[in-house]
């Protein structure tokens, strides 16, 4: 049975996405009057037809300066190729903080690993003093993740890594195009993964992408992605190098997901600049700050600039700030709440701190290959994140700004900031 053009109009519509990349879908469409189911796949593209998934992982490829890319139906489908791909299961431990959707840890407990919750700084990403304390023999992989855009500071991540001989993946979900000190987040340790779902920098709806320059990471990632192995030269062949084919799931992108993706890979330089230059002058329009002080961010170039932070000194002051911004109509909010269950936030991730599995047996928590000490879980394992969430104060940048938009939001700020 044949999919038509209207039919696929109708359901892109539903999408929120801006007029010219619509233009581009329906530009597509247009020019295949009748698209059969093969066409949107991810394989098998009919012969003349572009196959758009390979594009936009070539052109991804292209713009984050790696020499692999794999595009996938999720963020955390990336997060999990990515850790099988770099060998991490049972017996191993892996460090994330303890301020980043819940979606990270759980990609660790699919991988058959224990997640190591460790603190983050006053720049809302892991620390890495932290880390080297949450280290053992166990340890095989750290897993920073940029939330809101800001780059984590890659050197010290980095020079832990190396110290102790730690395998490096980044959680890139919500820095799509961030970067540190010059060069694309992503692209520092042995995977990167990032998300385009509602909510991120590159929206398709649902998508992501996992990016890494070493070969046979990327074979495994393509079996564990592909279980069937359609990537493969020959699908069919016996193994080429030992440990490139094994079982895996089905996490493939198919061809309109990365329609859209093109569409705005291509503008997301520009998208980010914008929201940079926006993010700096309503920084210049605000000025010097008293009794709240900026966020410090690792590396302000290469800050995404989705939102400015400010940090109080105590978590009520951040209440009521908020509540006057919210009252000025400012784009503003907190991030940890006691009365709010949030999954952003360590503190809620019952599913850890209970133990909870899908099945009885308590797998990866009770696995006979991991000889270490499950970690302390509980509620106050992290006082220090919890602390810097609760004084946190988050303005969202808009690229939509105009100077006189800036101005006057920089002008309430400035009327309850001291």
């Amino acid at each position: 049975m044949k999919i038509e053009n209207e039919e696929l109009k109708e359901i892109i519509d539903l999408w929120d996405l801006k007029k010219e990349v619509k233009r581009k879908i329906y530009k597509l469409l247009d020019k295949n009057p009748s698209l059969s189911p093969t066409f949107l796949f991810r394989y098998y593209v009919p012969e003349g037809k572009k196959n758009k998934v390979s594009e936009l992982e070539k052109n991804f490829s292209k713009k984050f300066n790696v020499k692999y890319a794999l595009a996938v139906n999720s963020g955390t489908s990336a997060l999990i190729s990515a850790l099988i791909a770099c060998g991490i299961g049972p017996g191993d431990e892996v460090i994330i903080p303890g301020y980043t959707f819940f979606a990270s840890c759980s990609a660790v407990l699919v991988a058959k690993a224990i997640p190591v919750i460790a603190e983050i700084d006053e720049s809302l990403t892991i620390d890495p003093i932290d880390i080297e304390k949450k280290i053992t023999k166990y340890t095989k992989c750290i897993m920073p993740v940029h939330m809101r855009g800001l780059p984590s500071n890659m050197d010290k991540i980095m020079e832990i890594a190396k110290k102790y001989n730690l395998k490096l993946i980044e959680d890139c979900a919500q820095a799509d195009g961030g970067s540190y000190k010059g060069k694309r987040l992503g692209t520092f340790g042995d995977a990167g993964c990032f998300s385009f779902d509602y909510f991120k920098i590159i929206n398709t709806g649902e998508g992501g992408m996992f990016v890494t320059n070493d070969e046979k990471v990327y074979i495994r990632a393509q079996s564990w992605h592909d279980t069937a192995a359609c990537w493969r030269p020959d699908r069919y062949a016996r193994e080429r190098m030992p440990g490139e084919l094994f079982y895996g799931e089905n996490y493939r992108m198919n061809q309109i997901s990365a329609a859209i993706a093109l569409s705005q890979l291509e503008k997301l330089d520009r998208y980010l600049n914008k929201l940079r230059k926006n993010k700096k002058r309503l920084i210049e329009y605000i000025g010097e700050v008293k009794e709240v002080k900026y966020a410090p961010v690792n590396d302000q170039e290469g800050d995404c600039a989705t939102s400015l932070v400010f940090l109080t000194e105590k978590g009520e002051q951040a209440k009521k700030f908020i509540e006057q911004l919210k009252k000025e109509k400012v784009p503003a909010g907190g991030i940890y709440d006691k009365d709010i269950r949030d999954w952003h936030i360590y503190k809620y991730w019952e599913h850890i701190i209970e133990k909870k599995t899908p099945t009885k047996e308590g797998c990866p928590f009770t696995c006979t290959y991991y000889k270490g000490k499950i970690p302390d879980y509980s509620e106050d394992m992290c006082p220090k994140t919890l602390d810097i969430l609760s004084r946190t104060v988050i303005v969202n940048i808009s690229e939509a700004w105009d100077e006189k938009d800036i101005k006057e939001i920089a002008e309430k700020i400035k009327k309850y900031i001291n």
